[in-house]
């Protein structure tokens, strides 16, 4: 069986779509690593670029994606809704196929050292390849930002896994290992981004909502947004978080008016999703057409 890790960069950058696509090429350059998508948004000020691969081709690939993005952002010039510690903000591997999370932890402590050691760029390991319990979460990693680090890198809490205590204008990088999540984005019939805020504390886990969803509200195109992160759709649902959205906005007089994601998704999560809205109880992977006919391939 090939191994397959996957990994879901984001990098503070939505706005220069040139210097984007350069840190996009410098990882497609990368032997036996495909790019299989990413994208730009300019409100939150950032990109997403999700590529796969052999484990020791991803480790080369993840570092130039990185050393690119250290070159050219400069997170003193940098504004956006979304919160951000670096220019390379936060980097997970992912185990796909034939790999184990633990595999994805070596992954992280290898590219972590290399940017650490290569580009003076102090490292943060989280989730799986967290050092300290206190660092597992990368909200936690992340809170005060890039201002906020700049004041307090040389608390011996905040001292660095790699790298400098030295703050470059790129910031820091944030690098783990971690299951597959998703990032899903609803936009409100509003601009007033207090609903957003309070939709978000109503789902997210950490003040009394969902447990494994993450959440913040923004204002984004002009309309309020309740930007989610689904750390375990196997145990929370995505349509459970969709109708609680749906629920809270009902209370303040407005409606979902779109959704996106960010990055990918697995088709079973749609499926998931669609057979719940169509109260389909009786819903098998099996009667699903292209599923049945993989019969044929296996022939």
């Amino acid at each position: 069986m090939r191994q397959i890790v996957e990994c879901v960069a984001n990098f503070s950058e939505g706005r220069r779509l040139d210097v984007v696509q350069k840190i996009v090429d410098a990882i497609h350059a990368v032997d036996q690593v495909k790019v299989l998508a990413y994208e730009s948004d300019a409100d939150h000020h950032r990109s997403v670029v999700t590529f796969a691969g052999e484990p020791s081709a991803m480790v080369d690939a993840a570092f130039a994606g990185i050393q690119v993005a250290c070159q050219l952002i400069n997170l003193d010039e940098h504004q956006g809704q979304h919160p951000r510690l670096g220019a390379a903000d936060v980097v997970p591997f992912i185990p796909i196929q034939g790999v184990i999370m633990d595999d994805c932890v070596q992954i992280a402590h290898e590219v972590g050292r290399r940017v650490g050691d290569e580009l003076s760029v102090p490292v943060y390991l989280y989730e799986h390849a967290a050092t300290t319990p206190e660092r597992r979460n990368l909200a936690d990693v992340r809170r005060g930002g890039y201002e906020g680090l700049k004041q307090t890198i040389l608390r011996p809490e905040r001292k660095p896994d790699y790298g400098p205590t030295i703050l470059p204008e790129a910031g820091a990088c944030i690098i783990g290992a971690r299951n597959a999540l998703i990032a899903y984005n609803v936009y409100l019939t509003t601009d007033n981004v207090d609903i957003a805020k309070k939709i978000a504390h109503a789902v997210r886990y950490s003040s009394g909502g969902l447990r494994n969803v993450k959440a913040l509200g923004l204002l984004v195109k002009g309309k309020a947004q309740v930007s989610t992160t689904l750390t375990d759709y196997t145990q929370t649902p995505l349509y459970r978080l969709i109708e609680i959205v749906r629920r809270e906005a009902a209370r303040y007089g407005v409606t979902i008016e779109s959704s996106e994601l960010i990055g990918l998704i697995p088709q079973d999560v749609l499926l998931e999703t669609a057979a719940w809205y169509l109260q389909m109880d009786n819903y098998q992977p099996e009667k699903v057409l292209e599923n049945r006919l993989q019969i044929l391939d296996d022939d």
